[in-house]
């Protein structure tokens, strides 16, 4: 569920054109007479469709354009139109805003404060493809992004996503009491940071089974709230002064930046405004020619960054993001007291699908898994239609990709003769070079809650941390009435 590997802005030789419009299939009204009579469809050499009646008259048939909401990420559209789709998210977007910053460094009007959020699985992705440990690469992308881009701000999504993963704990225990969700389907909850798995959901499985997906944002999306209306706020600046960029190790959250519910109209701006992929990151590096290991190593952003003084990353375990095994250890505290030091596993053929569980004078009390990649999330949905009785699990951390978020569609692919298993083994390990802390030990994260939310899973917190998801409806329709 995440866009080809082929996507890129930058190399569109394929069926469609980048200059031309894109446009999503439509089925052909017919207006043809009611007495029965055939109309003529005519495909002129530009490209465009005339329906012309037997008595000679002929009307535009005007085909829809396409929208990021429109998209499934299912990867079976031409990889030109995927491109073509989501040029406002690309290399070229991001390089012109930070270009007419440039123009008008002087005149602070014009200009806008540039934001980019880098994601712990993209900093990986990097440090492997250029050999480097993960903290000299993201110093050094510090140094990309401020010197030679004209970036202002460098921030780290392991920060947003201690907010991410203490709603997600705190909802869990929510649900698991029947203090929240749908009456009757409160469990069990579903992890809801994979955007390539909320548009399968949305779109593929709808009201059946969105109520039990887990309302808490991304850490794309909090860290666009943080962005956009607290940090906007202590630089005493309109939020949409600010260009918010992430890099993720995804192209579907591109999408997710995109869907209407993180457009604020109040602010008349997006949480995030452009996400580029790892691989993207890469392009720019070679399109600018730049010999990324000889830049030189920039202190990092303190704020909203995992670093602490000594200069060490930290943050979660797991490469995506670790919400099965901080919900787990949270719940069993919180609920029965017990603290559970290491999560162990159910024996398991399956590395895409594993579940634990805890058990309390012989009782069976929390059933946790994990579902990564489509097989298993079909398995997943499909048992949950036929009823509990069939899926006894209280939560599913459920990501699109195999192997997930580390071995993300936007990720830097395997070098020519390099064996991809052991790339993304690498890639785990860059990934891993961080200090082991718990959410609730980032102090600064603390003292935002406390600032801004008044704590945690509060009415504030569920208003700027959380959000919602929409059925939406599948397109059927012939298809020798499709234009393409």
């Amino acid at each position: 569920m995440a866009f080809s590997n082929a996507l890129t802005l930058s190399d569109l030789n394929d069926f469609i054109n980048p200059s031309q419009a894109c446009v999503k299939p439509v089925a052909i009204e017919k207006t043809g007479p009611k007495d029965g009579k055939k109309a003529k469809l005519t495909v002129t050499l530009d490209g465009d469709y005339f329906q012309e009646e037997e008595d000679g008259t002929t009307s535009v048939l005007e085909s829809a354009k396409i929208t990021l909401n429109d998209c499934l990420a299912c990867s079976g559209c031409v990889t030109s139109a995927e491109t073509v789709l989501i040029t406002a998210q690309s290399t070229k977007e991001f390089l012109s805003n930070c270009k007419v910053n440039e123009k008008n460094e002087s005149n602070e009007l014009n200009r806008k404060t540039i934001v980019v959020s880098i994601s712990p699985q993209s900093r990986a992705s990097l440090a492997v493809h250029f050999g480097l440990s993960s903290i000299s690469t993201h110093k050094k992308l510090t140094t990309l992004l401020k010197k030679e881009l004209g970036v202002d701000y460098v921030f780290d999504t392991s920060f947003s996503r201690e907010f991410s993963l203490r709603e997600s704990a705190a909802e869990f225990i929510a649900r698991y009491r029947k203090n929240y969700g749908e009456k009757g389907k409160e469990l069990p909850m579903l992890a809801s940071a994979c955007p390539g798995w909320i548009c399968l959901a949305e779109k593929n499985h709808g009201e059946y089974i969105l109520p039990y997906i887990s309302s808490t944002k991304s850490p794309q999306q909090i860290m666009g709230t943080i962005v956009k209306e607290y940090f906007a706020g202590k630089l005493n600046l309109p939020s949409n002064q600010i260009y918010h960029a992430t890099v993720m190790p995804c192209y579907d959250k591109k999408l997710e930046a995109s869907r209407d519910d993180f457009y604020n109209d109040i602010l008349s701006t997006r949480d995030v405004d452009c996400v580029l992929s790892s691989g993207e990151i890469l392009d720019i590096i070679h399109e600018k020619g730049i010999d990324f290991k000889s830049l030189e190593e920039s202190p990092l952003d303190q704020l909203f960054t995992n670093v602490d003084k000594e200069e060490r990353l930290f943050g979660m375990s797991g490469g995506s993001g670790g919400y099965l095994e901080y919900i787990f250890k949270t719940a069993a505290k919180e609920l029965f007291g017990i603290t559970v030091e290491e999560i162990k596993w159910q024996p398991s053929r399956n590395n895409d699908f594993k579940s634990t569980f805890l058990e309390v004078e012989g009782k069976t009390v929390l059933q946790f898994g994990l579902a990564y990649g489509l097989r298993n999330i079909t398995n997943i949905t499909r048992k949950l239609k036929m009823g509990r009785s069939q899926l006894k699990l209280d939560f599913i951390e459920i990501m699109a990709c195999p192997s997930g978020c580390v071995n993300g569609g936007g990720q830097i692919r395997p070098q020519k003769g390099e064996d991809p298993k052991e790339h993304l083994k690498r890639v785990e390990q860059a990934y891993d070079e961080q200090v082991v802390k718990l959410p609730e030990e980032n102090e600064e994260a603390n003292g935002m809650y406390k600032e801004w939310f008044d704590g945690v899973f509060t009415t504030e917190a569920k208003t700027k941390l959380h959000t919602q998801y929409h059925a939406r409806e599948k397109m059927v329709t012939n298809a020798l009435n499709i234009k393409w």
